[in-house]
């Protein structure tokens, strides 16, 4: 129980870098809000696009083909990979965040 007992101590008097833990801990689960809302946002869009083209597709107006397809992975699958590493680098993860990001998503 010691152990505990220094952990509930230092969450309530300590301090990291000036600030109190509780502030520190709050900024990973305030990014995770506002990163699950955004997600939320963008799959809406992306639904919405993917609607349109099925439609397109199935008029006849706009045609898909694998060649075509893997034209395009080949050309931006490198560079999408590269800029998810970047954000998942900059994200600090905890579980703050992972719990942000539910309720972002969620409800936002």
């Amino acid at each position: 129980m010691s152990l505990l007992d220094e952990l509930l101590r230092f969450v309530g008097e300590g301090s990291i870098a000036g600030l109190p833990p509780l502030v520190v801990m709050a900024i990973p689960l305030i990014l995770g809000l506002i990163v699950g809302f955004f997600i939320k946002k963008s799959l809406k869009k992306a639904l919405i696009v993917g609607i349109i083209v099925a439609v397109v597709t199935y008029f006849g107006i706009f045609s898909l083909s694998l060649g075509g397809l893997n034209d395009i992975i080949t050309q931006y699958g490198p560079m999408s990979v590269h800029f998810v590493v970047l954000l998942l680098g900059m994200l600090p993860l905890s579980a703050g965040l992972i719990i942000g990001l539910a309720i972002g998503f969620l409800f936002g």
